[in-house]
């Protein structure tokens, strides 16, 4: 998904994010909506019916016919009683709207996000900034609703008060209105500017909140502490809170000139028409009512004008910010999920077939030409120094992104005319960055599949296989302990920690719970335990690995050489491939590296042997 910088988007295309807004509000809200419309019309011609009845009251109390009064003080006091119902009434409404709206957005903006079953999009900065703005646009089709409806209501109040400014005064009346093109054209603009403003300072404020989390999270405060980093980072994050002020003070200022300068154009307008209804009354040809009338048409067309600009440019600004919503909604997945092919049970193995890839069109290749078959069954095993291509393969292999060229076969059948869900299904996979969920530890186990979430004894198997059951046992609340201090223990239940390596056996807990599947990833599978842990491990995964294909990444070359296969990368490309035995015997770059490898825990153990 390529994301190029900010543009204003065309007038069809807001078009259709109101439309998309209007129709996500009714499916939400659809009662409440309605109510807010009637009491939204009531609210508006309320003023115009306040101003002639005050002009009837004058107009009799100037004629001497008190007769009428009473009945006018009663009307009053009910228009005035229902305009105040109604503003309560539109106050709930409004923010039930915006609570159903905001939350059926949000549902729907990560019911798309998960649609981009592959990593391209979040390595995407441009991409980050869209997401950033369009979860801050998550309750805009309520504001839309809401801006909307104060425009109608405005527009309602315009139409009563020109109406009756008009049978005062018509050519005051065309002053007026066309005192407010102005300010309409200004605010568009201003609003164009604030936009665009938003998308630039958009990796200034990624940069701000990167560098506030750093400060604030537990996995950060060792080092942070340790290093004295604190001033260093909050200098960082300040640079960027400074950059960010510094473009929203500049718009600011021109906003304040601009709308001080259309408060002064109305102020005159205003002034002028009351000095000619002052001078009008005094040679007879206006009663009090009509002077009463005229200064309340005047400040109520201009108010409900003010209100029109200011809610027809909010609405647009909330436009904007939803088309980022939009954008991302209507995105095709990445990679495309048009294939439908079935994926066949693994029974002769996987290919990669002159396999090409690079991140971007002018990055550097990480895959050369890469032919590699692994047999179904059998256990490949790779190495290579770090930046050889190691986990950018294993990434083809999980269809997180798609070769640039060549293919990946399952048993023939290209992986990309398959549904990228319907491959996942089929592997299972510890991954060396897994992720450390702030749920209990069954959850934590679970996730690798959630079918178990019901079933304890398939987590607590799992557990055991992983090595990781013990230490779950002994939690304040055992399998149901909140593995975080996060969240605040009187509200969740009793919460612990684990150490890195006991979050590595609930990692390979998770895998566990999919041995059944096709094919087995391992990467780095063991960097967080000790030498005991590690053999335990992976004495497990023997077993594991023993009837299913499997892919086992390490930089400890001990675990990898009762593999059936070993691969060595370099340079994106295969430069060697056999067995421990065959390609220690070729003295290559594996026997090299295995030789380094075990010299230097020879060389620990004979320290170590010295030193007693």
């Amino acid at each position: 998904m390529s994301e190029p910088g900010w543009q204003a988007p065309a007038p069809r295309a807001l078009a259709g994010c109101a439309a998309r807004a209007a129709g996500l509000a009714w499916r939400a809200a659809a009662v409440h909506l309605l109510g807010y419309l009637a009491v939204t019309l009531v609210g508006s011609a309320v003023p115009v019916a306040l101003a002639w009845l005050t002009k009837a009251v004058l107009d009799g109390v100037s004629a001497g016919q008190v007769g009428a009064l009473p009945g006018l003080a009663v009307t009053i006091a009910a228009v005035t009683t229902a305009a105040a119902a109604a503003t309560h009434a539109g106050d709930y409404l409004r923010a039930e709207v915006d609570r159903r709206a905001a939350m059926r957005a949000k549902d729907e903006l990560f019911a798309a996000v998960s649609r981009f079953t592959g990593l391209a999009p979040f390595e995407n900065p441009a991409f980050l900034d869209r997401l950033r703005l369009a979860g801050q646009s998550a309750g805009n089709p309520g504001r839309l609703v809401d801006t909307t409806l104060t425009t109608v209501r405005s527009v309602v109040t315009v139409v009563g008060f020109v109406a009756s400014l008009a049978l005062v005064n018509a050519a005051f009346t065309v002053l007026v209105v066309l005192s407010a093109i102005p300010a309409l054209l200004i605010e568009l603009r201003t609003s164009r500017q604030r936009a665009a403003m938003m998308w630039r300072i958009g990796p200034a404020e990624r940069k701000e909140l990167f560098y506030a989390s750093l400060m604030s999270t537990a996995n950060a405060a060792k080092e942070i502490r340790l290093f004295d980093l604190s001033a260093f980072l909050r200098l960082r994050m300040l640079a960027e809170l400074r950059t960010a002020n510094t473009a929203r003070r500049k718009l600011d200022r021109r906003e304040f000139f601009v709308q001080a300068s259309l408060a002064g154009a109305s102020a005159i307008v205003a002034g002028a028409g009351l000095i000619w209804a002052v001078l009008a009354a005094g040679q007879g040809r206006l009663s009090v009512g009509d002077v009463s009338m005229l200064v309340a048409a005047v400040a109520g067309v201009q108010a409900a004008l003010n209100v029109t600009v200011s809610a027809g440019v909010m609405a647009y600004e909330h436009l904007l910010g939803f088309h980022h919503h939009v954008t991302i909604v209507r995105a095709e997945p990445d990679p495309p999920t048009t294939g439908r092919r079935a994926l066949p049970s693994l029974r002769r193995g996987i290919e990669l077939r002159d396999v090409w890839f690079r991140y971007g069109e002018e990055d550097p290749w990480v895959l050369r030409g890469v032919d590699l078959f692994i047999p179904h069954g059998q256990t490949l095993a790779l190495i290579g120094r770090n930046g050889a291509g190691k986990s950018t393969l294993v990434k083809l292999l999980c269809r997180f992104y798609d070769p640039t060229r060549g293919a990946v076969l399952w048993d023939g059948v290209d992986l990309r005319d398959v549904p990228p869900e319907a491959l996942r299904a089929r592997i299972g996979a510890v991954f060396q960055d897994f992720v450390t969920y702030e749920m209990t530890a069954a959850e934590n186990i679970a996730v690798g599949d959630l079918s178990a979430g019901e079933d304890p004894s398939r987590i607590e198997r799992a557990a055991r296989e992983a090595g990781v059951h013990d230490a779950v046992a002994a939690l304040p609340s055992g399998y149901r302990t909140l593995l975080s201090r996060v969240f605040d223990p009187e509200e969740e239940g009793s919460t612990a920690l684990l150490s890195g390596g006991q979050w590595q056996r609930v990692a390979l807990a998770r895998a566990f719970l999919r041995s059944d599947r096709d094919l087995m990833i391992l990467d780095e599978p063991s960097s967080g335990l000790d030498p005991d842990a590690e053999y335990e491990v992976h004495s497990s995964l023997a077993r594991l690995r023993s009837t299913r294909t499997s892919v086992l990444v390490s930089h400890r070359l001990g675990t990898v050489r009762d593999a059936d296969r070993i691969v060595v990368l370099a340079d994106g490309a295969v430069i060697e491939e056999g067995t421990h035995d065959s390609l220690m015997a070729d003295g290559g770059t594996y026997a090299h590296l295995f030789l380094r490898q075990a010299s230097g825990y020879r060389e620990d153990a004979e320290h170590t042997g010295a030193s007693r």
